[in-house]
Formats: structure tokens, sequence, C-alpha cells
């Protein structure tokens, strides 16, 4: 439990000083965990292995030295997957489409600085949770099908998400038997170690624990050297090329950089603003995740500065052929979780990163690539799982159709095209349910004042789309004032706007002030959960504010 009065960890030099030993220990832990995920994230981004250590160097050593937050990793992510593999096919594949893809990368990562520096970090309230939730967990199910014939050593037999899960029975029919075996048990493995309860089981990383036993196994099967074996009277061929992770014993050598010879194509321009909105949603949900419920400090970020510092980061990595890299909340989870106390076990775990590649990068050729595959498989489940599904489902019917309206469109076309047909879905439903047109991107909203108390009267409907406009009223308050929301004037108030006045409410709260809502009375609410989507009926109209539930009646 975090008490008021726990003192804060100091930062910056001073901060290094006071907790350096528990910022070791935690970069070093998140290094482990962070090493076989970048190497396999690169891979399955369709670049060099190389790739992923670059990036989580940079995020590690640079980005937490600028950023706005204080515990919050930042580096590759699965989430980034999908949006640099298509980047690459679609600017010509293979290594000649990597080079376009960096300049891709570079030119969204400084796109993203630059909003930054405009403050854009309100941007991350318009965009709805459950479109937000349907394009991780279509990404989610991109990865799982994507890495399956990696896992089990088989030839992708389609390129399109759709198309390789009707491929799924033939690519399993022509497996290669050991590689298979190196994949499935890891995929055990992991789930193994996330089901045990066992507190010795938890101190090795997972991670870890899949690299080793699967290099044993490597070893066990002489993956490291071409040969061909025979199984069941049908040979299989074994190419330590495509088996293993494959990079220079000189890391100079894995230098790249970016071809900006395509930067006049629509291709080029759709990939930057892919990765651009990927790189940046996911940045300010975890970053603001990280210390709204994950900090024990309940340390304030500044969004607009996490943007800045992870786009002038990537832009850095993609520069010398890294990935570009969002603020991750995994590994940010496990870094509180393991003692961190401030920006340094960021650092310490880039640090650590690049020591192990300049000292010990022959380690790393011995890792099968099966078993990174089962590592992302496992991560593009937790994108996606029946529980993303249900908890979605519980808020509200309407939720439900935008979450899968969004990972049907992603899979069928492409991740910019299904977040915007679950947008469309999302402004359609809301003015099926009655919100005037002139509505959907400003809300009315009047501000009144008595002594230390504000009324905040929002008129028609607040929903995703004019929540920015609801906020910037908000913001004028001094932090410490007790704010009443009167919402009786409104016609609808959707999920997203009940779950960031409720984020909003807790910073007031640790501000010292208050935030009250009123007017919801005679709105119905669209599930029981607490944050459903609210509409009043039809047939009743607006009714003055209810004099007993407001301070400034008082």
């Amino acid at each position: 439990m975090v008490h008021e009065t726990r003192v804060l960890p100091k930062d910056w030099l001073a901060g290094l000083k006071e907790n350096w030993k528990s910022d070791i220990v935690s970069g070093f832990i998140l290094f482990l965990i962070a090493l076989p995920l970048s190497l396999g994230i690169a891979m399955a981004s369709g670049v060099p292995p190389l790739a992923g250590i670059i990036a989580a160097i940079v995020g590690g050593m640079f980005v937490s030295m600028v950023s706005g937050s204080h515990v919050v990793i930042n580096g590759p992510a699965a989430g980034l997957i999908v949006v640099i593999l298509a980047a690459v096919e679609r600017l010509g594949g293979g290594i000649e489409g990597y080079h376009y893809a960096l300049a891709a990368a570079f030119v969204a990562g400084l796109l993203m600085f630059v909003l930054g520096l405009c403050k854009a970090g309100e941007l991350g309230h318009f965009f709805p949770t459950s479109v937000v939730h349907g394009m991780l967990a279509a990404i989610g199910f991109i990865i799982i099908i994507k890495e399956i014939p990696i896992m089990i050593g088989a030839k992708p037999a389609a390129k399109e998400p759709l198309m390789l899960v009707a491929k799924i029975p033939e690519m399993v029919m022509n497996l290669n038997p050991e590689i298979a075996l190196i994949g499935v048990l890891s995929l055990i493995l992991l789930i193994l170690h996330t089901l045990s309860k066992n507190p010795i089981v938890k101190t090795v990383p997972a991670p870890i624990a899949v690299v080793v036993l699967a290099i044993a196994l490597g070893a066990f099967f002489d993956v490291n050297h071409a040969h061909t074996y025979s199984f069941c009277s049908h040979p299989f061929p074994i190419d330590p090329q495509k088996c293993l992770v494959v990079i220079p014993n000189n890391p100079l050598e894995g230098i790249a950089h970016p071809d900006f010879g395509k930067i006049g194509t629509a291709a080029f321009w759709v990939s930057a603003i892919s990765i651009l909105l990927v790189q940046g949603i996911e940045t300010l949900l975890s970053a603001s995740a990280v210390a709204d419920k994950l900090d024990p400090y309940r340390r304030p970020c500044n969004l607009s500065r996490d943007l800045s510092a992870v786009g002038l980061g990537s832009a850095i990595s993609s520069l010398i052929g890294g990935l570009p890299m969002i603020a991750e909340i995994v590994r940010s989870t496990a870094n509180v979780v393991n003692g961190a106390k401030t920006r340094w076990s960021n650092f310490f775990h880039g640090l650590f990163m690049l020591l192990f590649v300049i000292l010990a990068a022959a380690l790393i050729d011995r890792i099968p690539l099966s078993a990174l595959a089962a590592l992302l498989i496992v991560t593009g489940y937790k994108l996606s799982s029946p529980k993303v599904f249900k908890e979605t489902h519980a808020i509200g019917g309407e939720q439900t159709i935008i979450f899968v309206t969004t990972i049907v469109a992603t899979l069928a076309t492409d991740l910019l095209i299904g977040v915007t047909i679950g947008i469309i879905t999302k402004f359609l439903l809301h003015i099926y349910h009655g919100v005037p047109v002139s509505s959907l991107f400003k809300a009315p909203v009047t501000v009144e004042q008595k002594d230390a108390q504000y009324l905040v009267s929002v008129g028609d409907a607040a929903i995703f789309s004019n929540y920015i406009s609801i906020k910037s009223k908000l913001d004028k308050i001094p932090k410490d004032k007790i704010i009443t929301i009167d919402l009786s004037g409104t016609k609808l108030v959707d999920h997203t706007v009940m779950d960031r006045l409720h984020q909003y409410a807790e910073e007031r709260k640790r501000a010292g002030g208050e935030l009250v809502l009123v007017g919801l009375d005679d709105h119905q609410p669209r599930s029981t959960h607490p944050l459903s989507m609210r509409r009043r009926p039809a047939t009743r109209a607006s009714r003055p504010l209810d004099s007993q539930k407001s301070p400034l009646s008082k």
C-alpha cells in the first residue's frame, strides 16, 4: 500500500547516488528479459536482429535521460512488429526494404518529436479505448499467425494474416520436427512459468529460461552446423543461417543507414504515418499507465515530453540501423516489480545490453529462432487473449462492436485502415444514439466559479472526440480546487470520457483537489460496468443540476 508520507526518490545524479544499488539490480534483470525479446521483435519485423538490440540500447541509455517519466522502459516492442514488417515489404522487401523502412521510421520519429514539442500529448485522449484495444488485439493475432511457421520450422505458405490462417494445416504437415520440438517445448516452458506460483521459479526471468533451454536443445540437435537428418524416412535440412539468430561478431559491421530514395512515394508516407500512429498511441498509453497505476510513488509524467523523447530516440536509432521504439508497459512493470526507483534502471538496462553485444556476441548466435517465435506468440496472446474480449464486452455491447470491427478491418486490410474504420464505426454509433454532428469535435462547456469551487457544465454530448475541448477547460482550473462537472445537459457520455474523467479525478485528488460528477441520474448505463456509456432516453429532457449533489449550491 502506498502512503502519502513516502519520500520521493531524488532524480538525476542525486538519484543515482541515492538508489544506484536497486537500479542496477533492476536494470540487469531487465537486460535479461529484453535481450531475447529485442532479438525476436527485430526478426519478426523482417529486419536484422541487431536492429532490436540497437533500439534497446538507445532507448535505455539516451531516451531515459531526456524523457518525462521515471520508471518507464523504452525500447522495441511487439506492437511495432506489424507496422515495421509491412513497411519493409511495402517498400521493396529484403535489405532494400529495410533501408527504406529505416528512413520511414526516422521521419516518423522526427514527426513525433515535433508533436511532443507542440504539446500533443493531449492527442492521446482522442483515440477511443475500444479502438485502441482492438488495434492491439489485431496486432496480437497477426504476431501469433506470423510466428507459428517460424516456431515449427515450416516455410510460410502466405503473407496476408487471413491467408496464413487458412494455410496453418498445410504448414503443420510440413514442419521440421527438431525445430518444432525446440519451439513447442519453449512455448510449454513459458506457459508453465506463467502458471507457476513457486517463488524460486519466478526469480528466473521466463525469456532467459527459454533461451537456456533452446540453446541446450539446439546443441543436442547440432543446429549450429548445416546437415540433413531423417525422420520417418523423410529428409529434413538444418541450415544455421535460417534456424539461428545471426549477428556480426563485430557489432559495428551491423550498423546500417536509412535510404530516403522513396520519400516522395505514397508507400513511404503510409509506412511513416503507420509507425507514428502505433508509436504515439502506445507510448502515451504506457507512460500514463505506469505513472498512474504502477509507480509506487505516483510521480506524474510529462506525456508531451515523453513523445518528444521517444520520437528523437527512434530517429537516432533509425540512423544507425535500429528499430523505432515505444514506452513499453510489460518491461516497465518488471522494472517496478524488481525495485527500480529512478530513470537510471532504464539506463543500466541499455548499458548491460551494449556490454553484452560487445563482449559476448557469439552467445547470441546460438539462440534458435523457434524459441524467439514462442516468446512472441505468448506476447501476442497477451494482447489478444479471451480476457481482453470479456473485459471489453463487460463495458457494453457497443464497445464489442467497435472492438471486433477494428480487429476484423485490421486483419483484412492494414493497421492504419483498421483504426480508421474503428473510429468511423464509433462516430456512426454516436450519431445513431443522438449525438449532434456539431458536437462531435467540440462540446458546449461553461465554467462558473464561486469562491474555491467551480461548476463545469457540459451540453449535447461528452465523447472521445470532444473530450479535449472539455479537458482544456478543466486544465485552466487550479489543481487544488473543487470541481463539479454537471453532465445533465448531455444526451450521451461515452465510455472513453467516463474512463478519462475517472483518471482525471485521481490526478486532482493527488494534487489536493476534488472532482465530482453529477447530472447522470437520468442517463441509462449500457451495462453494469461503473464506467460504461451513459445515454439519456429521448423522452427525458435535460434537467437542472441537482442542488443536493453540487458543492456550489451549498
